[in-house]
């Protein structure tokens, strides 16, 4: 199983920019699914951003137009850039990777806060 941990989480005002990062503790010869998910209180997770094994990029109609997923193999690293973040963007966020072989990878988590 692959090790993944996130990191750029933080307390960020409303309108602001944030960075996550995934790292995986291997490169992934195959990989099925990449995504992130948040989870805010009370809530249940939620996926907002994936990349699919043949490339297509989706997006959760929430996040659409301010967030991007992108991916760098030679750094073994899943990235979501959030851009104009507002409060309700506030939740857990985690990164999932699909092996090939169907193995569920996810990261601990990193929290964003945006403020009012």
């Amino acid at each position: 199983q692959v090790q993944l941990v996130e990191s750029g989480g933080g307390l960020v005002q409303a309108g602001g920019s944030l960075r996550l990062s995934c790292a995986a503790s291997r490169s992934i010869l195959g990989v099925y699914f990449m995504g992130w998910y948040r989870q805010a209180p009370g809530k249940q997770r939620e996926l907002i951003a994936s990349i699919s094994r043949g490339g297509g990029i989706n997006y959760a109609d929430s996040v659409k137009g301010r967030f991007s997923i992108s991916n760098d193999n030679s750094k073994n690293t899943l990235y979501l850039q959030m851009n104009s973040l507002k409060p309700e963007d506030t939740a857990v966020y985690y990164c999932n990777v699909v092996e090939i072989n169907y193995v569920n990878n996810w990261g601990q988590g990193t929290q964003v806060t945006v403020s009012f």
